[in-house]
């Protein structure tokens, strides 16, 4: 134990100033870390302060509430769009005509048939038959891609190929 204390009282100088640097350098450290948090306070506060005087937590709650306002509106659009879409099924929306020969003494294709549907496959048949001598036009009802009435082959060929239509 002597010969600890006798080392230290040689090398008492050397300690003193090895510790003297060290608490310089810890100062220094400190000083360091002071200014840095001051830094980041002054950072802190700006943020803080937000726009024209408004908290940054006031500014990010308005635009929450913002957020919440055009999702509510969202919603809204979304359910008039099934309430759209399921009213367009009711509209026309499968179209399919076919010009052709009626009589083989006519010229051209004058005569049509035209199936004109909604997407329950309702609507409406029309033809047209030309001839030399007049031109006629018949409308026949359909009700679920069926008619009540007997149909030619080209009304049942532009029936099938309407109803076919997506």
């Amino acid at each position: 134990m002597e010969n600890l204390i006798n080392i230290i009282n040689e090398n008492i100088s050397f300690i003193v100033i090895g510790l003297l640097l060290i608490i310089l350098l810890l100062f220094i450290i400190v000083i360091s870390l002071i200014r840095t948090t001051n830094k980041l306070e002054k950072k802190y506060r700006r943020l803080m302060r937000g726009v024209n005087s408004k908290s940054l937590e006031d500014l990010i709650s308005s635009k929450l509430e913002e957020i919440d306002k055009a999702m509510e509106k969202s919603e809204k659009a979304i359910n008039e769009c099934k309430v759209i879409r399921e009213e367009i099924k009711g509209c026309v929306n499968k179209v399919a005509i076919m010009r052709y020969k009626a009589f083989p003494d006519v010229g051209s294709d004058l005569s049509f048939s035209i199936a004109i549907l909604d997407a329950y496959n309702d609507g409406v048949l029309i033809t047209g038959i030309y001839s030399r001598h007049d031109s006629t036009t018949y409308a026949k009802p359909v009700d679920k891609g069926i008619s009540r009435y007997e149909l030619s082959e080209e009304e049942t060929y532009v029936l099938n190929e309407a109803i076919n239509k997506k």
